[in-house]
């Protein structure tokens, strides 16, 4: 077998054997992260909260988070994928569930901090667990495919979690089922991930001999040339590598998408609602944007590998996201604003696969699993703020439309932003900065 069949055969059998699982499982990890957005219509007005006291505690889930996301991606390195994972699941699975005890202001922000802390590390884990099995070439269009997850989740989740806002019984609330039954999947999916998983192609027994050898070799040969490319020799003390000005960079552009990611994420479903829908329509309506960018964060990550363009593929995105933001606070009528939601949501979807493949390019191979998480967690404050902002201008201005003018600036900002990498060296006077993409 030639070696482009021979390539074109492993890529194939592994990303039809892990790619879908792990679809599943972050569509999981991202509906039970933001159904709070959809458990709010009711949750709000039950348990009084203010739209200030909402935000904070929607986005206080990013401070757990980023506390423990850094120690959370070295123990996967530590443990291993699959128990990594599966511990993962199971913990956010469980506090999931319990968000349907909260009583008042504290029990919610608690609980949602609880839930940032126990879920850290699955992402980045995952962007790490990708590497293992992807050459560069293919991993713009892979964590493309991998975070359709995210739009998918609010695509279906939208209907569903407003449908299970009817559910009453058993001395339940809607909002609490629909918390409970959200969130028992990810503790019935923690033990199929030990099942599932290997911890990386050399603990494949589906994958034959000849295909495992020739990956292994590729991605050996990859990480000598991005070593030697980007100066990383050997594994960095923690301090050196956040002192690494790249590092800082993408932590900086990744925090403009988080903080219109999130603050569209929670705070969608109210705004659609305060024209007088149904519960249902609410979610059907939600829906919409996420279908859209689904297909739209597929075919830009696919481009981007043809091209071998990242920069321009980055930056073009987040121009499309303070388009659609701007159109959010000056059109009125649901359809319009539904338009406007939707461009947003294209733009901050497309440039989810760009960003990581250039991120996981442009860093040192030894220090991959660290800065994932590093970038991943300070990039994530993003979601603790933009959530809160809205809620705090909600408060003060009593318009949804207005408070989205913080995200257009966030936007903005990153798009400049993106076009910085490949110029920026790293701190360590020996290293070299890597050639623009």
């Amino acid at each position: 077998m030639a070696e482009s069949d021979l390539e074109r055969s492993a890529m194939r059998r592994i990303g039809w054997r892990l790619v879908p699982f792990l679809i599943l499982a972050y569509f999981v990890s991202f509906l039970d992260r933001v159904n709070v957005g959809f458990a709010a219509i009711q949750m709000n007005h039950d348990v009084g909260l203010t739209a200030t006291v909402f935000g904070w505690g929607a986005g206080i889930f990013f401070l757990g988070y980023f506390l423990m996301e850094v120690p959370s991606n070295l123990m996967l390195e530590r443990f291993g994928a699959r128990i990594w994972i599966a511990r993962i699941m199971a913990t956010w699975g469980v506090i999931s569930m319990a968000m349907a005890l909260v009583q008042g202001p504290w029990s919610f922000i608690g609980l949602r901090f609880l839930l940032g802390v126990a879920e850290a590390g699955f992402f980045p884990g995952v962007i790490l667990y990708l590497t293992y099995w992807f050459p560069s070439a293919y991993r713009a269009r892979i964590v493309g495919i991998f975070m359709i997850s995210i739009p998918i989740s609010s695509f279906l989740g939208s209907p569903i979690s407003g449908a299970l806002l009817g559910l009453n019984g058993l001395g339940l609330a809607g909002w609490q089922w629909l918390f409970i039954l959200e969130g028992l999947p990810a503790v019935l999916m923690a033990g199929a991930v030990l099942w599932f998983l290997p911890d990386g192609p050399r603990h494949a027994n589906w994958l034959p001999e000849a295909e495992r050898d020739w990956l292994e070799g590729r991605l050996r040969e990859e990480s000598a040339r991005n070593a030697a490319r980007t100066g990383g020799t050997g594994s960095p003390s923690l301090g050196t590598m956040l002192r690494d000005r790249r590092l800082i960079l993408f932590a900086a552009i990744y925090f403009g998408s988080t903080a219109s990611s999130y603050g569209l994420t929670f705070w969608t479903p109210q705004i659609v609602k305060s024209y007088g829908l149904t519960n249902v329509e609410t979610g059907l309506l939600n829906s919409i944007p996420y279908g859209v960018a689904s297909v739209a964060m597929i075919l830009w990550g696919r481009h981007s590998d043809q091209v071998g363009e990242r920069r321009w593929h980055l930056a073009i995105p987040f121009l499309v996201l303070a388009a659609g933001l701007a159109g959010g606070t000056v059109l009125s009528g649901i359809l319009p604003l539904v338009g406007a939601l939707t461009v947003a949501a294209v733009g901050v979807y497309m440039l989810k696969g760009p960003f990581w493949a250039l991120a996981t390019e442009e860093l040192p191979p030894a220090a991959a699993a660290a800065s994932i998480a590093a970038i991943n967690a300070v990039g994530n404050l993003g979601g603790f703020l933009g959530p809160y902002l809205i809620g705090a201008i909600k408060d003060g201005t009593g318009s949804f439309t207005l408070a989205l003018t913080p995200l257009i600036l966030f936007a903005l900002i990153s798009a400049g932003l993106s076009l910085v990498p490949g110029r920026v060296r790293a701190a360590a006077p020996t290293s070299r900065a890597a050639p623009a993409r």
